[in-house]
């Protein structure tokens, strides 16, 4: 019996090592062949799908074949699951250091003991962003940082009159849960810096939400998942 545990073993090793050896042979594979279209490669991992690779290069995944002689550049789903495995793979593998990030050009607000942290980029006319708001009243003990990021017409006025106010985020709050405009005023504002870190980050849309531990979801999450998410993603 012994004997028989000791092969089983010896088999599974030799199975991890030559795994390891085709995915540093197709990336040494890939570099040669399509390094200057692609950029350079940073991982190549094996995936779910028998005979088939995912490519990380930069701040995209793309697939191969154990070969390297056909690339795909798309999503991978798996469909008994309804789960996209692309966009999970790249909020895991392209996860933000939140500790760089400049919080100090968002809103503030720190609800019960403050220990989940969400990073949010929205705009004051975002329907959706509007709908997220009435679900953020639902949660409690987080430290919520806003970046006001004005994508909509007439946004940018608003984004201004909100980051004027005396208390910014209870501005933002009367607007995006009663419909309260604040009042006009006039001051310097940081929105150039917001739109030009949402840039950089490649937030596409509103709202744009960031976890504590650097993954982003792109979209509204009714509240039940933002506490799954603000739990699992601590």
């Amino acid at each position: 019996m012994q004997k028989i545990l000791l092969s089983l073993l010896f088999f599974c090793a030799a199975g991890a090592v030559h795994a390891a050896t085709d995915t540093a042979a197709l990336k040494q594979t890939l570099q040669q062949q399509y390094q200057q279209a692609i950029g350079p490669i940073d991982q190549v991992n094996p995936t779910p799908v028998a005979g088939l690779y995912e490519v990380v290069t930069g701040d995209h995944i793309y697939y191969s074949d154990e070969s390297g002689r056909y690339l795909i550049d798309g999503k991978l789903f798996d469909m008994q699951l309804r789960s996209n495995l692309t966009d999970a793979r790249a909020r895991q593998l392209f996860a933000i250091d939140i500790k760089k990030l400049p919080l100090e050009l968002a809103l503030k607000k720190v609800k019960g003991n403050g220990k989940r942290t969400l990073i949010t980029f929205e705009d004051p006319n975002c329907g959706y962003c509007k709908k997220m708001a009435q679900e953020l009243e639902k949660i409690d003990n987080l430290t919520h940082y806003l970046f006001l990021f004005p994508i909509f017409e007439g946004s940018g006025e608003l984004v201004r009159d909100i980051s004027c106010s005396k208390q910014p985020f209870k501005a933002w709050d009367a607007w995006m849960l009663n419909g309260v405009r604040p009042p006009k005023v006039n001051c310097a504002t940081k929105t150039d810096q917001v739109l030009a870190l949402g840039r950089k980050l490649k937030v596409n849309g509103t709202p744009a939400l960031i976890f504590g531990n650097g993954q982003m979801n792109p979209g509204y999450l009714p509240a039940d998942q933002l506490e799954q998410a603000l739990t699992a993603n601590k």
